[in-house]
């Protein structure tokens, strides 16, 4: 469908190439890396093998998010509600599961339609009654975090299945099973964003909205579907949280979604949409995670931890802009 349209061609090729952008990419890496020496040197207990595995399954549910919120981010979206559809999906599943120890496939995906319904609600709000998308998904917050309280009455629910744990608490070899879900679901979603036509027209909807109306994409489905898409993929977080802690707590998930978001933005996707790449979104991952468990093995209060992130966000959004009117 792109055929003919040097426009909307010329977008992609700009937000998907440039030597800047591979500058600032290479830039990411060397951070990261530069962090875990800073670290190595501080700590003795850093860099080790059981430790190097921890963060690697702490980074996991946060990478799961961040994935699908690049996709958001890419259309100049934003989504709020994240953490609560982790919670609603954790519930949903451990509350199947604790009735049938043996149903973990019915309850993830019966926790993932859940969640993905719900985002696609949000979908619905932004693009087609035009509510936008940062008010849409602070509502859907509001309105998830209730129904995993009224699905609960506000008590968790206890799991005691071992098929159920294996998914957040198991291993295969060294490796932790939500590492290997995380890597799974990254290269799928690289595939879609990189290999498909609908990759293509997230990056044309956030470069230029109405270009890519004139273009003849439709702007409203493919919104919807990405929110779509990022409920499942927090749905799938949310159930992987509930197996690593063995219950579905109505309150779990909550400020996962700045993590999500910070992650998103650290890695260079704009928050104005049509520029941006999943490698970023992973390294940015990496970078919060690694300094998030270097603060925690210096015993750094998390009250401090919360403003370290905070100025992290905030630089990253004021580069951000710096780049927009450039």
């Amino acid at each position: 469908m792109l055929n003919g349209m040097p426009g909307i061609q010329k977008l992609i090729v700009k937000n998907n190439g440039g030597s800047s952008e591979m500058l600032r990419k290479y830039g990411l890496i060397g951070i990261l890396l530069l962090t875990v020496i800073v670290l190595s040197i501080v700590s003795d207990s850093f860099l080790t093998v059981t430790n190097l595995m921890n963060v690697l399954r702490q980074v996991s549910i946060n990478g799961i998010l961040a994935v699908g919120m690049t996709f958001i981010i890419l259309t100049a979206g934003i989504d709020l509600s994240i953490g609560s559809l982790m919670a609603v999906a954790g519930v949903i599943a451990a509350s199947i599961v604790a009735h049938n120890p043996e149903s973990v496939g019915w309850a993830l995906l019966a926790g993932m339609l859940a969640s993905g319904l719900l985002s696609g609600v949000s979908g619905a709000m932004s693009a087609k009654l035009n509510v936008a998308p940062f008010v849409a998904t602070l509502a859907m917050m509001t309105i998830a975090r209730g129904i995993a309280l009224i699905y609960t009455n506000g008590r968790p629910i206890v799991v005691s299945s071992s098929s159920f744990k294996y998914l957040g608490q198991g291993y295969i070899g060294p490796i932790p099973v939500p590492v290997l879900i995380f890597v799974l679901i990254t290269v799928i979603m690289a595939i879609i964003l990189y290999k498909t036509k609908f990759g293509r027209y997230v990056y044309a909807i956030g470069g230029n909205e109405n270009a890519a109306k004139i273009s003849g994409i439709r702007v409203g489905g493919i919104k919807i579907w990405v929110y779509v898409i990022n409920g499942f993929l927090a749905g799938l977080a949310g159930i992987l949280l509930a197996s690593r802690i063995s219950s579905g707590q109505p309150n779990s998930g909550m400020g996962y979604e700045l993590d999500a978001i910070a992650a998103v933005v650290i890695g260079g996707t704009s928050l104005f949409g049509g520029r941006g790449s999943l490698l970023g979104t992973i390294v940015g991952v990496l970078i919060i995670g690694v300094i998030n468990n270097g603060l925690n093995l210096m015993d750094v209060s998390s009250y401090w931890q919360q403003i370290i992130k905070g100025l992290i966000i905030a630089g990253a959004v004021i580069l951000d802009q710096r780049a927009k009117r450039q």
